[in-house]
């Protein structure tokens, strides 16, 4: 049954350019839809969370982490009568605008962006869905609904302060409310992406061999799943045995955010989505107990994996690549493909304006781009 202080549909707050919708599909079904046959989306491919996208084909990459959060958070959503096309829209579309080589990509631009406003990977993914994305022949982006657009750029609670560019330059022609919590939905996709990217970091740390299952019992949730296992399976294969072990954390998890997050919105009181964003706290949360022990699985990944040797030796190798590439197109932009010409034409010489261009550029880029075009420009 659906909640009250569901995103409903046929009340959404329309789209930037007017369309007609359609009687098949809700405007939240056409939102994922079109996120999902978006050119950024695809690229996902080829972009990684933590390992390099040529390092193995078991690895995570952005897709399919995405998809793993859109799996998560249709479940909870379900759970919670909210509405599972927008939160699915919502995950799915969380990290377009990641550049490549995961989280140390972006450190890398944000460095380099510092002096011409920054970067800002969920700011990126609303100028990819409102102007990047250039294949409609009545508008740029996708022209998503508001309440799509309010969950990419909020879904981590509201945005206060200074603002992104690429957020405050369309914040001043579409108001998202920036200031208040986002829908439900949106808040479920957050916590999905938590859920997402602990599991599969534990299951791609162990098949990497950064750590072992024995490293990991001692952990909080971690420890009880792997005994549970042993109990009921005491001979089995191992990898058979990590495998379900995981699948019990992962449970886990969303069972707890499922149990909480009933409590949290029957004692809000909200008789709609605007209560929700107006209650000044969010609504869909893990108990405080199982954050902490995700704090404690964290912190070990943090040190056992995202900062392992061969990590971090990875992450220097490609933190050059972006150093390397962003001033060579600052120098010269003529290197650019021909379809950019346009824009920076459009720059005029403006330093700043330019710089942006780059940044879209190499934002773009997925991993094997990115280390072929370093190869062939610079060698």
């Amino acid at each position: 049954m659906t909640a009250p202080y569901a995103s409903d549909p046929a009340h959404a707050r329309g789209r930037r350019w007017p369309e007609e919708e359609l009687p098949f599909r809700s405007s939240f079904q056409r939102d994922r839809d079109r996120i999902i046959h978006a050119s950024a989306f695809r690229r996902l491919k080829h972009k990684t969370q933590v390992f390099v996208e040529h390092e193995g084909d078991y690895y995570r990459t952005r897709l399919t982490h995405s998809i793993e959060v859109a799996q998560v958070a249709r479940t909870i959503a379900g759970a919670l009568g909210l509405n599972d096309c927008l939160t699915e829209a919502v995950a799915l579309a969380h990290d377009l605008g990641h550049p490549p080589f995961g989280h140390t990509g972006e450190d890398a631009l944000q460095a380099l962006m510092q002096p011409y406003g920054g970067f800002d990977h969920n700011a990126q993914a609303i100028k990819i869905v409102t102007q990047l994305e250039c294949h409609y022949a009545d508008f740029d982006g996708l022209n998503l609904t508001w309440e799509c657009l309010e969950g990419i750029a909020k879904h981590n609670g509201p945005v206060t302060g200074a603002l992104p560019y690429a957020l405050a330059e369309y914040d001043a022609e579409h108001n998202l409310e920036l200031a208040t919590h986002a829908s439900a939905e949106a808040q479920v996709a957050a916590l999905s992406d938590d859920i997402a990217y602990n599991n599969h970091d534990l299951h791609d740390g162990l098949r990497a061999g950064l750590f072992t299952e024995a490293d990991i019992v001692g952990l909080p949730i971690i420890g009880p799943a792997f005994s549970a296992v042993d109990r009921k399976y005491p001979d089995l294969d191992p990898i058979r045995r990590r495998h379900e072990a995981l699948r019990r954390v992962f449970g886990a998890m969303v069972s707890d955010v499922v149990e909480t997050s009933r409590v949290l919105l029957a004692d809000s009181g909200a008789q709609d989505v605007v209560d929700i964003r107006h209650l000044g706290r969010p609504v869909v949360r893990f108990s405080e107990q199982l954050w902490t022990d995700l704090n404690a699985i964290r912190s070990f990944l943090f040190h056992n994996m995202y900062r392992a040797p061969s990590v971090m030796e990875k992450r220097e190798e490609v933190t050059l690549v972006v150093h390397d590439l962003f001033p060579l197109f600052l120098n010269e932009p003529h290197l650019l493909p021909d379809r950019w010409a346009r824009d920076v034409a459009q720059a005029d010489g403006d330093k700043t304006a330019l710089a942006r261009i780059i940044a879209d550029y190499i934002a773009g880029m997925t991993d094997r781009f990115a280390l072929q075009e370093h190869a062939r420009l610079i060698g």
